[in-house]
């Protein structure tokens, strides 16, 4: 399928592979951001607060401490093996949290997830570093990021209704399942040969540092606002509108379509109007997005519309930040982008706490304000960064 919006000047790996690897970053998301989005509906079935599952997803995140480590381990293996084993990890994460019987082993689950998709995660960008040039990467990380938007659409969508019809931990074993799968089509199809070295246009030896810190931040941010709804969406059109498990699948396949929209218009765009650009554009629309939330909390169009904008935003400028992400370190993409991931990660975890906090003091009101300020540090970042990458 994705393979016909490529002509011949991309590589023949990329080419024959794109649209399998997108399936299945698209099953390892889908099994990632379903909990989040049924926070609350799980911890109903632990008979716990929301801020205690809060909790739960605070450590799972924090395995993003891992993600520099990780990308060292990925710039050693192969790309296939990195993606196999993140894959296999990810279905044994999700076997955990299926069958747990306390939020402590719920946690261990979806950290050993969020640990092992990391290895995915960078094996899939490192493959894509290696046989794009990063004038053209843009367009192949755009597509591929359509799995992030896809996940939440298809993927969690579908799990949704199975958790309507049955309960959660037949989501996640739905989900094991098609890891498993996806498993074997990239152990058949991706080729398992040496890495090509590759270009970049920074200059610091393997390793990140000076500027290229800017970009780490960003993505901190980012991800920080993008946080402050992901664990409260749930938990917001449960208390205030009364959506139960079927009607938040229906809100997720809704969110999912946005991210989408943003997806491909990044994967056009962002090599034209640059990557710097295309961040700082993202990140400042989450600001009008998060205080129109903030005042319109209580009415569903509004809050709804402000709540599309605000993930428009996230993803078009977490697609648009991924290039540059690749090339900060020469010939260590696993390494630069394990940095950025990493930060993203430890931003997740932080307001994984923070946000459900603030939700259960003050509602939706308080984590879409702590996005706002996120987002306008984070377009500050970059567009700190690219004046000071111009200039030397």
């Amino acid at each position: 399928m994705l393979h016909r919006l490529l002509d011949d000047s991309f590589d023949h790996e990329i080419r024959s592979n794109i649209t399998a690897v997108t399936i299945a970053r698209l099953v390892a998301n889908a099994a990632y951001r379903f909990a989040p989005l049924f926070l609350a509906t799980i911890a109903r079935g632990f008979d716990v607060p929301l801020s205690t599952l809060g909790f739960a997803v605070f450590i799972s995140e924090l395995s993003g401490f891992a993600s520099p480590f990780a990308g060292r381990l990925v710039d050693r293996l192969t790309h296939r093996n990195s993606m196999v084993l993140g894959l296999i990890g990810s279905a044994l994460g999700c076997t955990i949290a299926a069958i747990s019987t306390s939020p402590l082993l719920f946690a261990v689950g979806v950290t050993v997830l969020a640990l092992t998709k990391q290895s995915f995660d960078l094996g899939l960008g490192a493959w894509i570093a290696d046989h794009v040039p990063y004038t053209q990467r843009g367009k192949i990380v755009g597509l591929t990021e359509t799995a992030w938007a896809l996940g939440l659409l298809i993927g969690v969508s579908v799990m949704g209704l199975i958790t309507a019809a049955t309960n959660w931990r037949i989501g996640f074993a739905f989900a094991v399942l098609c890891l498993l799968i996806s498993t074997y089509v990239i152990y058949v199809r991706v080729t398992n040969h040496d890495k090509i070295a590759h270009e970049s246009h920074s200059s610091t030896p393997q390793r990140v540092t000076g500027n290229a810190w800017f970009v780490v931040a960003t993505m901190f941010c980012i991800m920080s606002s993008a946080q402050n709804l992901f664990v409260t969406f749930g938990a917001w059109l449960e208390d205030e509108f009364q959506f139960g498990a079927a009607r938040l699948a229906v809100a997720g396949f809704s969110l999912g379509l946005v991210e989408l929209v943003a997806s491909v218009s990044s994967s056009r765009q962002t090599d034209k109007w640059g990557k710097e650009r295309s961040v700082a554009f993202g990140a400042m629309l989450i600001v009008p997005a998060g205080l129109l939330l903030n005042f319109g909390s209580h009415n569903f169009i509004i809050g709804i519309i402000a709540v599309f904008i605000y993930f428009l935003g996230f993803e078009f400028s977490v697609v648009s930040l991924l290039p540059l992400a690749t090339s900060l370190v020469p010939n260590s993409p696993g390494t630069g982008l394990g940095w950025v991931l990493g930060a993203g990660t430890l931003g997740r975890a932080v307001i994984a706490i923070a946000a459900t906090h603030l939700f259960e003091s003050y509602g939706v009101k308080g984590p879409a304000l702590l996005g706002s300020v996120f987002g306008v540090i984070g377009a500050l970042l970059i567009l700190r960064y690219r004046s000071v990458h111009s200039e030397n």
